[in-house]
């Protein structure tokens, strides 16, 4: 157990790095930088693939981005901690983006029950001064019941200097009186009328701790997941799609842009991921035509109004 605090004191994002042979090469330590680090908590959102349906699932997803902080591209081995002790904890998705963006790469990774923590190699070399993003989701049980209630005792334990920290709970669909202890800083609703709890951090140092209960009660036996596919299908009978009863705030949007890796996750509009990963390319060719791309969806999903979709293009540098 000793041996375990080290190791995940210890590892924070631990970038085996392949440098040149330098006399004055650039120690290893800090060579990646975890600019961003977002955490989604989402009870019965879905079953993991292999799950019998007995217990209610808890998803939990980390979209980080790593930027290269070194002079030369680095290419090499990420290993970051997990909390594998929790009940029943089992990975149900790994991937890398590609640099520019626009993909999404399942990647082969290792888990190591013993220092708990999971590893993978970096798809392509890291640039000097590059953005390098991920996504690591997991299963575990944590949800407990009692009587007509369920609990969840979340605590996450920060095993990196992070320069912006994001801690979203999202409401299952169909609950009832769904309390946060302490309470969030900011709370929204998508377009499946979801209820999101944000928690945020700017400047967070290793060994800080985020400690998050929640209780809610709720009688569907189908996921979040579920529902919302039936949703989408009675949409496309309808012919409708049902709009937000509240806008993300623009601070929100534009954050949400500026960072490709984290936006359908944040605004969490999508249905069940099929079973192979598919490229979220969408004929675009730059940078700037894929935050429009995504900002001409937001605007036809009804996430945002054409005034807040035109004041947008405009911060992005376009007319």
């Amino acid at each position: 157990m000793i041996f375990k605090k080290l190791i995940f004191a210890l590892v924070f994002l631990l970038l085996i790095i392949q440098l040149p042979n330098k006399g004055n090469a650039e120690t290893e330590a800090n060579v990646l930088n975890m600019e961003e680090l977002t955490i989604q908590v989402m009870p019965e959102y879905s079953y993991h693939p292999k799950d019998k349906k007995k217990n209610p699932p808890l998803l939990v997803g980390y979209h980080g981005a790593l930027k290269n902080n070194a002079q030369e591209a680095q290419k090499g081995q990420v290993v970051i901690p997990l909390p594998m002790e929790e009940k029943n904890f089992r990975i149900g998705f790994v991937a890398d983006y590609s640099r520019d963006l626009t993909e999404m790469n399942e990647i082969e990774y290792e888990l190591n029950k013993e220092s708990g923590t999971i590893s993978w190699e970096t798809s392509e070399e890291i640039q000097p001064q590059e953005i390098y993003k991920f996504v690591i989701e997991y299963y575990t049980d944590s949800i407990k019941e009692k009587e007509d209630s369920k609990t969840l005792a979340y605590e996450f334990k920060n095993f990196a200097d992070i320069g912006l920290f994001n801690l979203i709970f999202v409401e299952p669909l169909n609950s009832e009186s769904f309390k946060l202890e302490p309470a969030s800083e900011q709370h929204q609703k998508n377009s499946y009328n979801m209820n999101m709890f944000l928690y945020q951090s700017q400047g967070m140092k290793p060994g800080e701790e985020k400690q998050i209960t929640l209780e809610y009660k709720r009688a569907d036996d189908r996921t979040t997941a579920e529902i919302m596919e039936d949703m989408a299908g009675d949409a496309k009978k309808a012919g409708t799609v049902k709009q937000n009863e509240e806008k993300m705030p623009l601070w929100l949007v534009i954050t949400v842009i500026g960072s490709v890796t984290v936006a359908a996750a944040v605004l969490l509009v999508f249905i069940m991921r099929k079973k192979k990963v598919q490229p979220v390319k969408s004929g675009v060719s730059n940078d700037f035509e894929a935050k429009k791309a995504k900002l001409r969806g937001m605007l036809v999903e009804g996430s945002i109004t054409e005034a807040e979709y035109n004041e947008l293009i405009k911060k992005l540098g376009g007319r």
